[in-house]
């Protein structure tokens, strides 16, 4: 086929959303095939392995490709019509809501939807079903950062900025992140960052790919990155680097803040991060000499049970030092799933409408119940968090709806999640593949993946992308859209659930009209036209100019009342769950770079596995002696929630009183099995990154 024929569009995995084009190859094993697109500037034509190898899950061979029915005689899943399928989802919602009311009835996104999607899933379950218990695996994602920015600034954008700002600034300070195996085409930014002149501090309990970049690396013990921080503005204000001018014209409560951080000494720092005071103040000079500076957070401080003050802290050091709101300097917050920012913009998290607005919000209820043309009073208010939702199904919430998630593998006390799915009277699940959880569920729908259908998504930047349909869906699929319109007519709303991304779009921008997110200046030609939009985006009147959007956020006011920045102040506590003599070692989880997420899709292609096969427990020499363990022996981590085995990795790269799992397998190995689910009480984020374990080895 001649190049012509190729679509450009996006990578289906993470919030880079990568530039590629697709072009059909007509053979069923692998029915496209990856062209590089070098004119988007986020990656330029480069891709990870991931990226490049997308197109195998689209194979008939490894997705769902016709609806399943659980059969009640023997408690298989058997083919089914979609007739019947829809018929059974429908049956077993409708049937929930009238036996328990609305509220038994839950839905579960994913932060892979496209905004449409998102849209008209939360739609979906605040109209038809009438239920406030809806939200979304993007919670497990940035939920503190988000919380953190906006107590600080009034409003959440993962960055403030576009990548291409960050190789232009004088230091970067990068915390909890391992962007050489998350994100691999994203570290050419710092590569060139060095190659200009600036300086690169990495933060992270592992010395990681990433981390061997670095200028600086600490590594402090997990759990204790806001003890690292407001040691460091301790020495900002200490040795008397404190933009004062900024903090006086651009800055609100800052005395409170300035003296939380005095109150934690260096030499205390030290004691309980493990991170020397002289590496803290060689942190100090290099990130304040600069001229201009970003801190750049990813899950390593935010999945924590004190996630949003961590990075609240994070957020002071830049202001105190003057790096916030002015060019090529700020805070930002490195997002993880591919719509982890625009999937809780419109409408799938607990608490909040399209643009970003409110729901317990008066005005907020209304702008959108006017664009739905129903009554303000007839929407439902905030629901719980997702683990509170996973927590309470078969309980309260009898019934599930679930999009795009798979958590009984990625959910914290995964095996607790596992068994409360089990619990529930009725599970529907809509997925490309049968997940872990998909195959627990009494109704499975196979839907459209990236490739078959148009949609948009919105990176980490804030830009707003159009990933179109280059493929014909195999003819048992069907999209998430049509799902939704389809169930939504079966239960009496015959409008109002268009199954046409881009009527959905048309009607997404006019709910967000006026919000934080503002959306309404957004079309798919301007996206197409532009390489993207970045919102902030107001519509304007007729015969006005566009809108240019907004790449960077603050350079002139904030968005809170009075323009001004609020430095929040807060003070160290210990992890949920510190350790002792019976669990002595703390656990910390995160990615490799050849899977993502929970697997559910990366596990499928053989290239893949073939990197990264199976979990294993990362752990330092002398603790590996002390426990007389070897090279790729199985070893069993045990926590107060359970037990998981996978061979043993021996390495320097770790401190000696931390392991590390990957969490993205099921069975034995399910790091997810072992985190603790204890909330941060703002963002109601789950403490992944630190837990208490013993090990054993493994007969």
């Amino acid at each position: 086929m001649s190049e012509v024929t190729a679509v450009p569009t996006h990578c289906p995995y993470c919030a880079l959303q990568c530039g590629m084009s697709l072009r059909p190859t007509g053979v069923p094993e692998l029915p496209a095939e990856v062209v590089d697109r070098t004119d988007f500037p986020v990656n330029r034509g480069a891709l990870c392995g991931k990226g490049r190898t997308a197109p195998s899950v689209l194979s008939s061979r490894v997705r769902l490709t016709e609806p399943l029915v659980r059969c009640p005689d023997t408690g298989d899943l058997r083919p089914a019509t979609w007739e019947e399928a829809l018929a059974a989802v429908a049956d077993g919602l409708s049937r929930t809501r009238a036996d328990h009311g609305a509220d038994a009835v839950g839905v579960f996104g994913g932060g892979g939807l496209t905004n449409e999607k998102a849209y008209t899933l939360g739609k979906f379950a605040r109209l038809v079903l009438g239920t406030s218990q809806i939200d979304y695996n993007g919670r497990f994602c940035m939920s503190s950062a988000a919380a953190a920015h906006g107590r600080a600034f009034g409003l959440d954008r993962g960055l403030p900025f576009p990548l291409e700002d960050i190789p232009r600034t004088g230091c970067v300070i990068l915390v909890g992140s391992n962007l050489a195996e998350t994100m691999p085409p994203a570290l050419r930014y710092l590569t060139e960052l060095k190659e200009n002149g600036g300086k690169l501090i990495v933060i992270d309990p592992r010395r990681t790919r990433t981390a061997e970049q670095a200028d600086l690396h600490l590594a402090p013990r997990p759990g204790t990155d806001l003890a690292l921080a407001l040691g460091m503005l301790h020495l900002v204000v200490a040795e008397g680097r404190v933009d004062e001018e900024f903090v006086a014209t651009r800055t609100s409560g800052w005395e409170a803040a300035r003296a939380g951080a005095m109150s934690h000494w260096p030499e205390q720092v030290e004691r309980i991060t493990g991170v020397s005071v002289p590496q803290l103040r060689e942190a100090v000079a290099m990130f304040s000499d600069a001229g201009t500076g970003m801190v750049l957070t990813a899950r390593g401080p935010e999945q924590q049970s004190k996630g949003t003050d961590t990075v609240g802290a994070w957020i002071n050091l830049c202001l105190a030092t003057g790096k916030a709101g002015r060019p090529l300097s700020g805070y930002g917050c490195l997002t993880g799933q591919g719509n982890g920012q625009g999937g809780r913009e419109h409408g799938q998290k607990a608490d909040q409408l399209p643009g970003y607005r409110k729901l317990d919000d008066p005005a907020a209820r209304a702008h959108v119940a006017g664009v739905w043309g129903v009554d303000p009073e007839s929407l439902p208010g905030p629901g719980r968090s997702a683990y509170e939702l996973l927590d309470a199904l078969g309980g309260d919430v009898k019934a599930l709806l679930l999009m795009g998630s798979n958590p009984v593998v990625s959910a914290p006390r995964a095996a607790h999640v596992e068994e409360r799915l089990r619990s529930l009277d009725f599970l529907a699940v809509a997925d490309v593949v049968l997940s872990e959880t998909a195959a627990l569920a009494d109704v499975v729908l196979p839907v459209t993946q990236w490739a078959e259908e148009t949609g948009t998504m919105t990176n980490l930047e804030g830009r707003v992308l159009l990933r179109r349909r280059a493929l014909t869906p195999p003819a048992g699929v069907r999209s998430d859209l049509e799902v939704l319109h389809a169930l939504a007519g079966l239960l009496g709303w015959e409008k109002g659930f268009s199954a046409e991304p881009e009527e959905v779009f048309e009607e997404l921008r006019r709910a967000s009209e006026g919000g934080p997110a503002d959306y309404s200046g957004i079309s798919y030609r301007r996206i197409e036209d532009e390489q993207g939009v970045f919102w902030p985006c107001p519509g304007t009147g007729a015969g006005e100019p566009e809108h240019p959007g907004t790449p960077r956020l603050f350079l002139e006011r904030f968005a809170t009342p009075d323009g001004r920045a609020r430095f929040v102040p807060v003070v160290h506590r210990p992890a949920a769950e510190e350790t002792d003599a019976e669990y002595p070692v703390v656990l910390t989880t995160g990615r490799v770079v050849s899977q993502y997420q929970s697997g559910a899709q990366t596990r499928r292609v053989a290239e893949l596995n073939a990197a990264a096969p199976g979990p294993f427990v990362e752990l330092h020499p002398r603790l590996a002696e002390r426990l007389g363990v070897a090279e790729g022996e199985r070893l069993a981590v045990v926590s107060r929630r359970g037990r998981a085995v996978a061979p043993a990795r021996i390495t320097t790269a770790i401190r000696p009183d931390t392991v590390f799992m990957p969490f993205h397998w099921a069975g034995e190995g399910r790091a997810n099995t072992l985190v603790n689910p204890a909330l941060d009480p703002v963002s109601r984020m789950p403490e992944f990154k630190v837990c208490a374990v013993r090990l054993e080895r493994d007969a």
